[in-house]
């Protein structure tokens, strides 16, 4: 899941690329005690609530391609303002507490950021103005709603297309060297230490001068591998993996510290905003690794690099939200067998365990039968309420939500959604609480 982007394919296609589916800006870093200070005053959410209750009910807002928000490029800044207040109004309607919106899908930013141009998805031009600051009107939006706000970025897609055109002053037009073209599109290359620092002040840029309460990543590290071509990276391997028995351990450790040098960054720059990684469903199957699940689907250890278990056990994410995107039953990756493996994984780290949940496939077209099921997610919904450590939900995305095909949604919320729920707490400061409740 990245964006306008679904996972569905991988099981059955573990070579091809997944499908393309479809107010203030704060003048400077909100010290923690100013922001301590504020955790007693309620916002107009739900009375404060039990540990119990505390469980994470999130959904997906996606803007690369214009998935879900902005509708279309080059809306007139009121009506983007209109459209988002009401998917936050869509979340509240459904009790959730929680938004993860995409802010930086494509090295672009919908705030007015120093390092990368403004996204074309605001506008159809990368790099044009839209007239306001939408970063700081989302995050307001929300909060005025009592919602959470996560900030979703990328950290190394460039662009959809190779093609691409891209805005004057470009990062990547000054650093020609920084990219590697793949596939259809354009990437930072992860190899370069100069890259992963880049990467880390854009996005620390947004996370520091606003008042979110999560950084977000999903699943995009390297690019998901494509049949019969090569990520090329060898120069970079030739300067920098010497240390390495191999490769893909040279990129495992590149993602790795991109995992740990922000998760420093963000813990000594604003402490209370939570910080997590909702990758691929499997990190590996038990058939290749004795740590690994029931599984035999892709592997984000050797596909993505993306070594979450090591995140994890090293306490470097306050929470992962796993891409659970199969059925209960299905052989290749039963959603029931996967639940059990990740709790299993968080187990004593201190790390919050929330599921990345499927809205996108169910009653879809083409979907198989246990799809066209309206109680699948609802079932789903109902396991994990056996396994404690799991402490809720994100769906993916807001447009599934909104459709409600089958009235799956309208079922799960019947079942599992009956009150308002508070957002969670965060387990290393478990005394504080979001400022705006």
């Amino acid at each position: 899941m990245s964006g306008g982007e679904s996972p569905l394919g991988w099981l059955e296609r573990p070579t091809g690329r997944r499908a393309v589916l479809g107010g203030l800006l704060a003048a400077s870093l909100m010290p923690l005690a100013s922001w301590a200070s504020r955790a007693a005053t309620p916002g107009p959410a739900a009375e404060p609530a039990g540990d119990e209750e505390r469980r994470m009910r999130g959904m997906w807002l996606s803007s690369v391609l214009n998935s879900n928000w902005p509708s279309r490029p080059g809306l007139p800044p009121a009506v983007q303002r209109e459209e988002f207040a009401s998917w936050m109004d869509l979340a509240v309607s459904l009790k959730l507490n929680s938004v993860f919106v995409q802010v930086r899908p494509t090295a672009d930013a919908f705030w007015p950021s120093p390092y990368e141009p403004w996204s074309e998805y605001l506008t159809g031009v990368q790099g044009r103005d839209p007239g306001y600051d939408p970063l700081a009107f989302m995050v307001d939006a929300a909060h005025a709603r009592g919602l959470a706000f996560h900030a979703w970025f990328n950290p190394y897609r460039v662009a959809m297309r190779r093609d691409a055109r891209l805005a004057p002053g470009h990062p990547l037009l000054r650093q020609p060297s920084w990219g590697v073209a793949y596939g259809d599109g354009l990437y930072y290359n992860p190899g370069l230490p100069e890259v992963r620092a880049f990467v880390q002040d854009a996005i620390m840029d947004a996370v520091t001068r606003y008042d979110v309460d999560g950084l977000h990543f999903d699943d995009y590290f390297y690019p998901y591998p494509l049949e019969g071509q090569e990520f090329d990276d060898t120069r970079a391997y030739a300067e920098h993996g010497e240390d390495f028995p191999d490769r893909a351990a040279w990129r495992r450790h590149n993602v790795d510290r991109l995992v740990e040098e922000l998760s420093v960054r963000v813990r000594r720059a604003k402490p209370h905003v939570q910080w997590g990684i909702s990758p691929f469903g499997i990190w590996r199957n038990a058939t290749t690794d004795p740590l690994g699940s029931d599984t035999t689907g892709s592997q984000s250890y050797d596909d993505q690099y993306a070594d979450t278990r090591t995140w994890i056990r090293n306490g470097w994410l306050d929470y992962v939200a796993p891409q659970l995107y199969w059925n209960i039953g299905l052989p290749a990756a039963d959603y029931a067998a996967l639940v059990p493996w990740w709790s299993e994984v968080v187990e004593g780290t201190g790390t919050a365990l929330w599921i990345g949940q499927p809205a996108y496939r169910s009653g879809a077209p083409g979907e198989s039968a246990v799809w066209q099921n309206p109680d699948e997610l609802t079932r789903h919904l109902t396991l994990n309420r056996d396994y404690p450590r799991v402490t809720g939900d994100i769906f993916f995305s807001a447009a599934d939500l909104r459709a409600d095909r089958l009235g799956a949604i309208t079922r799960l919320v019947r079942d599992h959604y009956t009150t308002p729920a508070a957002a969670p707490r965060l387990a290393r400061l478990p005394d504080l609480l979001p400022g705006w409740r």
